[in-house]
């Protein structure tokens, strides 16, 4: 996806910055929950409001289904997280991202792996 300016740009920055901190702090090798717990402390330590694991409804027609998607963090009201401690990210994860920033209509979303080795990865996606 290319990626046009604007969408939350300065505001990923910041998430990012955590969770670059996060990753310096912990490495790799831990299980997710790990990492999002950590990760929620650091955020606030930081000052950077989020909500951890919200519900988002659903819809099919336009009727809402029972179902609902969970995802890791929404983070100043408007950046869809999803976070992962695996090897590697998979085409299955950025399309689980996708769907969630389509059932959210948010615009901005990020696909951060806390177990690949020996770096950080990551992916910022912008519909």
């Amino acid at each position: 996806m290319t990626e046009p300016t604007g969408f939350y740009q300065q505001e990923g920055y910041d998430f990012m910055a955590a969770a670059f901190e996060v990753h310096t702090e912990m490495g790799h090798g831990f299980l997710e929950e790990v990492y999002h717990e950590s990760l929620e402390l650091e955020l606030s330590q930081r000052g950077i409001p989020f909500v951890s694991k919200p519900k988002l409804p659903l819809f099919y027609k336009g009727q809402p289904l029972k179902k609902q998607y969970e995802a890791d963090l929404i983070v100043v009201g408007e950046i869809v997280v999803e976070l992962k401690a695996v090897k590697a990210l998979l085409p299955e994860h950025e399309a689980k991202l996708i769907n969630y920033l389509r059932a959210t209509q948010k615009r901005a979303g990020y696909l951060v792996n806390f177990g690949s080795f020996p770096k950080l990865e990551w992916k910022r996606f912008v519909l």
